[in-house]
């Protein structure tokens, strides 16, 4: 079964704020892999539950045509109102029921989102829709976050780690996809030439302000916040609080640099390998 837990439109809007697009070293294995199994012509590519479109943008070089999709009406508006490319359009639809022919897509990915979708419908759909030799790409960062800046790096990180933790008290069952770093995803795609790949290290530049965004944006967060209003807000105003007190400064405009892990499924349809199936 899907969940949507992101149609608000002041989710949305938090959603295209703070959320990063796809790490570059996560953007690197991909296109990789990509160029390793493609056949031309490359096409069309499709990003699913693609949210306010910055995973969507970066397609944009790579393909004659790019679709966004997502169920939420206020992600997809929020993507359309910002910068884009002329070969890419987004669509509202659910992750099971893609708006295309059979055999008709050459690439399908999913940053982060993979986790929410029906996954036994969504796979007969990416295999419904793949063309031979097309290829899918399933991808999120895991919750082992850390924050970096002069000498306090620890002690950041701990404070992150303790935020982070109270706050997954109010996640989805479905984020245990993503603590076990998507070992479920991996099986569930339908093609023997498959991997998955979990050491995904990156590094992203990112105001205090900033952090405590992303904190808003995520899922739990937006759950604790209908939970207890006031609670929720509290924690976050501690918790920048005691972020920039630990870094001796004044402004949450002063920049860190946060460490992030991804894992990515990968699959391509209709190739035999001589292997099996590898986890690397």
């Amino acid at each position: 079964m899907a969940v949507r837990l992101f149609e608000a439109r002041h989710h949305a809007v938090l959603y295209q704020k703070y959320r990063f697009s796809p790490s570059e070293n996560l953007q690197s294995l991909i296109f990789s892999y990509f160029e390793e199994k493609k056949v031309d012509p490359i096409r069309l590519a499709v990003d699913v539950g693609c949210g306010s479109g910055q995973s969507t943008r970066v397609l944009a070089a790579h393909f004659e045509k790019v679709v966004g999709t997502d169920i939420s009406e206020a992600q997809i508006e929020a993507a359309k109102q910002a910068a884009s490319f002329p070969n890419v359009s987004y669509h509202v639809c659910p992750a099971e029921e893609l708006p295309f022919e059979d055999g008709s897509v050459d690439f399908i990915t999913a940053f982060a989102a993979a986790h929410w979708f029906d996954m036994p419908r969504f796979m007969k759909e990416v295999d419904r829709v793949l063309r031979p030799h097309g290829c899918v790409a399933l991808s999120t960062y895991t919750t082992d976050f850390s924050m970096h800046y002069k000498d306090c790096s620890e002690r950041l990180t701990e404070i992150f780690t303790e935020t982070r933790d109270l706050l997954l008290e109010y996640a989805d069952e479905k984020v245990k996809l993503v603590f076990a770093e998507y070992k479920e995803v991996f099986e569930s795609v339908p093609f023997q030439d498959k991997r998955r790949v979990t050491q995904i290290l990156d590094k992203i530049p990112m105001s205090v302000s900033g952090v405590i965004g992303l904190f808003q944006s995520f899922s739990m967060y937006q759950a604790f916040l209908r939970s207890d209003p006031e609670a929720a807000k509290s924690l976050l105003q501690k918790t920048e609080q005691r972020f920039l007190d630990t870094m001796g400064v004044c402004s949450n405009e002063t920049q860190v640099e946060i460490r992030i892990r991804s894992v990515c499924v990968l699959g391509c349809k209709g190739r035999q390998m001589e292997n099996p199936a590898m986890t690397q």
